[in-house]
C-alpha cells in the first residue's frame, strides 16, 4: 500500500494539486466520487449496473480509494492497520455464528 501511496502523491504533487487536498476536502471528494459511484446502480438491479458499467465503476471506485490513500497519508494513518483494527471492531460487534 505504501509504494501506491507514493504513486497517487506523485501524481498530486506533479500538478501542485496537494493546496487543495486538506482533510475535509479529501472528506468531501470521496463522499462525491462514492456518489458519481452509485449512479452506475441508479434505476438498475445490481447485476445490471455492474454489467453495463463495469469500467466506470471501476474508474469512480478508484477515485474513492485514491483520496482516501491521501487523506490517510496527510494524517499519518496506516491503512493496513486501521482495517485489521475495523475488522477485529465488526468482529466483535458482529460475531460469526459459525463457531
Amino acid at each position: 500500500m505504501k509504494d501506491l501511496t507514493e504513486k497517487v502523491n506523485e501524481f498530486r504533487d506533479e500538478r501542485n494539486w496537494r493546496q487543495f487536498h486538506n482533510s475535509k476536502d479529501l472528506a468531501l471528494s470521496m463522499s462525491l466520487e462514492a456518489s458519481e459511484l452509485l449512479e452506475n446502480f441508479q434505476w438498475v438491479s445490481a447485476e445490471e449496473g455492474a454489467e453495463k458499467n463495469l469500467e466506470n465503476i471501476k474508474d469512480e471506485l478508484a477515485d474513492v480509494f485514491i483520496y482516501g490513500l491521501m487523506m490517510a497519508d496527510d494524517l499519518d494513518i496506516d491503512m493496513s492497520e486501521a482495517i485489521l483494527n475495523k475488522l477485529k471492531k465488526n468482529a466483535e460487534k458482529y460475531p460469526s455464528k459459525k463457531k
